[in-house]
């Protein structure tokens, strides 16, 4: 049986990773056209760029609805797992194929850590 302190858990593990997305993702919205942030080659479908960051917001009010009540939509810490984990798979390999720079390490052990919170934030809500 799950205690309390483990809803708690849950809770915070998802409110946190909701807001702290909101503020990075939110940011996206103003950067397309940076030169200081594009790494080469150029943006050339925003379509794909906005889609993207669309769709991350999304999964940060998901985040932010599990927090309100974890045992409720646990089915949802699923999806958020993935969500999580397939960043840090696609950049571990986008990595080793130098596709990307080194400097999107600390955002996929980011992503991982907060993965791996989402799994125990999972386990930790079971009901017996």
């Amino acid at each position: 049986m799950f205690k309390e302190a483990d809803m708690t858990f849950a809770k915070w593990v998802f409110k946190l990773s909701g807001i702290y997305g909101i503020l990075i993702l939110g940011l996206f919205y103003f950067m397309e056209t940076n030169p200081l942030f594009n790494a080469p080659p150029a943006i050339t479908h925003p379509e794909y760029y906005y889609g993207f960051v669309g769709v991350g917001m999304a999964f940060q009010v998901v985040f932010l609805l599990i927090a309100s009540d974890p045992l409720k939509y646990r089915a949802m810490m699923i999806p958020s797992m993935i969500e999580k984990f397939s960043f840090v798979g696609a950049l571990l390999v986008l990595l080793l194929s130098h596709r990307v720079s080194a400097q999107l390490i600390p955002a996929g052990i980011l992503d991982g850590t907060m993965g791996i919170l989402f799994v125990v934030s999972y386990f930790k809500t079971k009901s017996d």
